[in-house]
């Protein structure tokens, strides 16, 4: 059974003088957001926001500007105080933590990079990257080490005496990532960390930062407003719109599978090669003997969670439909007709 991480539970926050009313009457009367902001000039940030990430998850967190993608990550840390709701962090709850509590829940147990990292201008990476555990106390030598680990796993050995001056977008925000990894903490919240990068540097640090995240157990909510970046990333994504939270579910999910008008204009044009897989369009096996006939004994066999680009692969070298297996046992097919179906998206 996997274990959640961080569980939120009907999250709200309200900005205004007037929160608390506002929130009474959204209860009472269940007041819209144009409603709230006209009677009490309060602004819903969020809006009864729930969901789970389980430990060793990259949960994405995507929307247009003003769907409230970072109003919500900064109450997991307690950034921003909620107005109603609940929130649980390594099965702790952070809105029952004293000051000194939260501080040391923030210092040991949670990092978090932002788009713009602000670097300390006056220190050199090594120092920069350090800064955590000089505010835990911990002795220079100690320091020093940690922080040459960080950046060798961020590929910055080499550049611990410059300054964040010297270095380009990209290589700054290697550096708060190092920072970020520096206490070793088991959530990772990152804020539109890589948005505001060129393209292939962009992609340089997406793929690095999956490879770190398998590779040190870190759980992570991602945020972005890039679709293809959250299914790039991702295990799991949730839209936002308004405040709300409109569909989580998998990359594979949310591209065949929009909840709404929303989320459909989102994934139109998404490409559908990588993310739909064989179980998804796949024909029961015995169904597909009892209808077909046909012996498949000389058909090509590939396991349940190949790729439509995969299949497309097998599927040009024979004339036999491919057969779909789950660890070694053959449970369904997948035909030209099928596969067709799948590229286009149509019902199978």
């Amino acid at each position: 059974m996997s274990e959640s991480v961080i569980k939120l539970d009907s999250v709200w926050k309200i900005f205004g003088d007037d929160a608390n009313d506002a929130m009474q009457a959204i209860k009472d009367k269940g007041l819209t957001k144009p409603q709230v902001l006209e009677q009490f000039g309060c602004v819903v940030g969020i809006a009864d926001c729930s969901f789970e990430v389980e430990r060793g998850e990259i949960f994405c967190v995507m929307g247009l500007s003003g769907s409230g993608k970072s109003t919500m990550v900064r109450h997991l840390n307690r950034l921003i105080e909620p107005t109603s709701g609940t929130i649980q962090v390594l099965g702790r709850d952070v809105l029952g933590l004293n000051a000194n509590d939260l501080r040391k829940l923030r210092a040991a147990h949670i990092g978090m990079v932002f788009q713009h990292m602000a670097l300390f201008p006056h220190r050199t990476v090594r120092d920069n990257v350090a800064f955590p555990l000089q505010i835990q106390g911990e002795p220079k030598a100690k320091r020093w080490e940690v922080s040459q680990h960080c950046l060798n796993l961020v590929n910055l050995d080499g550049y611990e005496d410059r300054f964040p001056s010297e270095l380009s977008g990209g290589m700054q925000q290697r550096v708060g990532l190092a920072r970020a990894l520096a206490s070793d903490p088991e959530v990772l919240l990152m804020d539109e960390p890589f948005s505001a990068l060129d393209p292939l540097i962009r992609r340089q640090l997406q793929e690095q930062f999956m490879a770190l995240s398998a590779d040190l157990d870190k759980t992570t909510v991602f945020i972005t407003h890039d679709l293809d970046e959250a299914i790039r990333i991702g295990n799991r994504i949730a839209i936002m719109k308004d405040g709300v939270i409109v569909q989580i579910g998998s990359p594979e999910e949310i591209v065949t599978n929009p909840i709404d008008d929303y989320v459909r204009d989102f994934v139109e044009g998404i490409s559908t090669l990588k993310l739909i897989f064989a179980h998804t369009i796949m024909e029961k096996v015995d169904d597909y003997a009892a209808r077909s006939g046909e012996d498949l004994a000389q058909s090509p066999r590939v396991p349940h969670d190949t790729d439509l680009s995969g299949l497309i692969d097998i599927s040009t070298t024979t004339e036999h439909p491919v057969v779909i297996t789950d660890d070694g046992r053959d449970v369904g097919v997948v035909n030209k007709s099928t596969l067709l179906k799948g590229i286009k998206g149509g019902d199978n």
